[in-house]
């Protein structure tokens, strides 16, 4: 079996960044942190996860993320899966951020898109089944 470790995100603002993901994450904790210099440009990064899954957050970037409404070449987002959809809702809703899009009507998963602080889009999935034939049945 393989499985993702980590992404790795350039942001402009650490604590902004790390804000959103500890509301959708109470669990993760921030694994390592350091400093670094990225081809002349110094930037502070950290490890923020448990210990099987994490996120690399590096200060510093620049620039607008790309146009998620185009076709331009890049990342388009990516997803997490939670046992508990509404109370990831929750926690964002609290820490202020308000999701981007509604997830499609399924009735074996339950979805929502979040733009994360620097314009990453991040789906939180809820499966209400257990079997493969069902959770990825495209409608």
């Amino acid at each position: 079996m393989m499985q993702l470790e980590h992404l790795n995100l350039v942001v402009r603002d650490l604590e902004q960044s790390l804000r959103f993901y500890q509301a959708a994450f109470p669990h993760w904790r921030i694994r390592g942190k350091g400093e670094a210099d990225w081809y002349g440009t110094p930037r502070n990064w950290i490890h923020f996860g448990d210990a099987y899954q994490y996120l690399t957050l590096n200060d510093n970037g620049s620039g607008d993320n790309r146009d998620l409404t185009s076709n331009r070449v890049g990342l388009a987002h990516f997803a997490f899966i939670t046992r508990n959809l509404e109370a990831v809702i929750t926690r964002l809703k609290d820490a202020g951020f308000s999701p981007a899009k509604q997830g499609s009507e399924d009735p074996y998963r339950s979805n929502i898109y979040y733009l994360d602080p620097d314009g990453f889009e991040v789906e939180f999935v809820q499966y209400h089944s257990d079997l493969p034939e069902k959770r990825n049945l495209y409608l």
